[in-house]
């Protein structure tokens, strides 16, 4: 994904989510996809579908367990 585009998605999300603190960041040697951060932590990816010429994006976060071990 291109600069502009990266930055488009960390916009849309920022708004998305009122948090200013989300950031989307380019992966290394992976142009299909990038890493999405809240703050310094890693929570998941952003990964582009340009299949049949329909431009979209899923985002894909991981929740493990023992991080809901910390959910009071």
């Amino acid at each position: 994904m291109e600069h502009q585009e990266i930055i488009k998605l960390q916009t849309y999300l920022q708004q998305k989510f009122g948090n200013a603190a989300i950031d989307v960041r380019p992966r290394p040697r992976k142009d299909d996809s990038c890493e999405v951060y809240l703050g310094e932590e890693f929570i998941g990816v952003l990964y582009l579908d340009d299949e049949d010429g329909d431009r979209s994006y899923m985002f894909q976060m991981a929740i493990l367990d023992v991080d809901l071990d910390e959910v009071s």
